[in-house]
């Protein structure tokens, strides 16, 4: 195996292409293939699926590069130090349900990258999905809740994937709301309270277990009830249909957050919040980067963090 290998194999997940990989690489795309190859024949993997649209990487292809990247990044700095050479492209992706103080420290942290140059991915997706994008090396840190309904089924999801769950803070369970319902000059709600409004819920896709929605209380039935795929959607119908969900207590202002607010839910249960990683995998500088910055968010809120 040789660094150059790694190099050629980064590229080509880069640029989905072959032919394109080896432009940018001033090789041939038979000489860039063939080293591949080799890289493949030695390692006894495939890291690769060659279609007629391109490549892609195989799980296993997903996983090498993760450890290559992380011999590239030593390499590199040894370059910086010694032939002065520009530091490398900067790369970390997270999956996280939908929450404001996660995108929050994503800009927070694409706002502390002193460099012109850099690959970041931030996917609010559903929960399946953040599972499998860190079993499938896609993403780094994945983020999510556990509360007294679904931590059992979860928890042993966890552990048959090689995932390993830390704790961030508890909260108490609130309902957001627009700050024109009715609703909203309350000190607190009573479930009783919600009966006649229409609940907003986050979507699982195929999965549509209980143990998967991102809101507690997932088995309550409703008269009215609407699934929606993101923020801005749940949060433009709490505007235009007087629409509720239950959640954190957590609102940004400096992510337009200004016509929710938030009101205590009488309802005894604890929401802990979490973040996920692959077992084996250590969090490359940028995660932990990742992390501090969404620890000194959640502070500002003033909840309490798990050190």
């Amino acid at each position: 195996m040789r660094i150059q290998q790694l190099i050629y194999l980064e590229k080509i997940a880069e640029k989905g292409s072959i032919n394109e990989a080896a432009k940018e690489l001033f090789l041939t795309q038979p000489s860039l293939s063939n080293a591949i190859k080799e890289l493949e024949s030695e390692m006894e993997i495939q890291l690769l699926l060659r279609t007629k649209n391109g490549v892609s990487l195989t799980p296993e292809g997903r996983e090498f590069l993760v450890y290559s990247r992380q011999i590239l990044d030593q390499v590199n700095l040894l370059e910086e130090k010694y032939k002065n050479k520009s530091p490398r492209k900067q790369a970390f992706s997270v999956s996280a349900q939908h929450y404001a103080f996660v995108v929050h420290a994503f800009v927070e942290l694409v706002k502390s990258i002193n460099s012109d140059e850099y690959q970041l991915t931030l996917r609010e997706t559903e929960t399946q999905n953040i599972l499998d994008d860190l079993t499938n090396f896609k993403s780094e840190i994945g983020v999510l809740y556990l509360n007294s309904f679904n931590r059992q089924v979860l928890s042993k999801l966890f552990k048959e994937k090689g995932l390993i769950f830390t704790p961030l803070f508890d909260a108490k369970p609130h309902v957001f709301i627009s700050r024109y319902n009715p609703l909203a000059k309350q000190k607190s709600i009573k479930l009783e309270d919600l009966e006649d409004y229409t609940y907003l819920s986050y979507e699982q896709g195929e999965n549509n277990s209980f143990y998967f929605s991102e809101e507690i209380l997932s088995t309550w039935d409703r008269k009215m009830e609407i699934k929606v795929s993101d923020r801005a959607t749940i949060f433009n119908l709490m505007v235009g249909l007087n629409g509720y969900t239950i959640s954190s207590g957590i609102i940004s202002s400096e992510l337009n957050d200004d016509k929710i607010v938030a009101i205590p839910l009488e309802y005894e249960d604890t929401i802990q919040f979490g973040w996920l990683k692959q077992e084996q995998r250590e969090l490359s500088p940028m995660g932990n980067k990742y992390l501090d910055l969404l620890k000194e968010h959640i502070r500002g809120y003033g909840f309490h963090i798990y050190e």
